[in-house]
């Protein structure tokens, strides 16, 4: 696995560090957040849309990732799409 390193919160501290990578051989993007509050987890699963089974399968998670990091998911997005319009 090929990760590159987007960027990291601004603002990280001590044992804060919510971080976008790029997993290049599969062109994903990788995301480190906070654990949400249980009441958060709890609202995102029980969203009901077409096609989406209600609640979170045991091999996905919900994280958390800052507002200020929306220019680091961006590049993130951008590397990703750089990688799909490569033949």
């Amino acid at each position: 696995m090929a990760l590159r390193f987007i960027g990291i919160d601004p603002n990280t501290g001590d044992g804060e560090s919510p971080t976008v990578w790029v997993d290049q051989a599969k062109g994903e993007i990788v995301i480190q957040g906070w654990k949400p509050e249980p009441e958060l987890k709890e609202q995102c699963a029980s969203f009901e849309l077409p096609g989406h089974a209600v609640g979170i399968p045991g091999h996905e998670q919900v994280v958390r990732v800052p507002a200020r990091m929306v220019a680091t998911l961006r590049e993130a997005c951008h590397v990703v799409e750089q990688r799909a319009e490569v033949p």
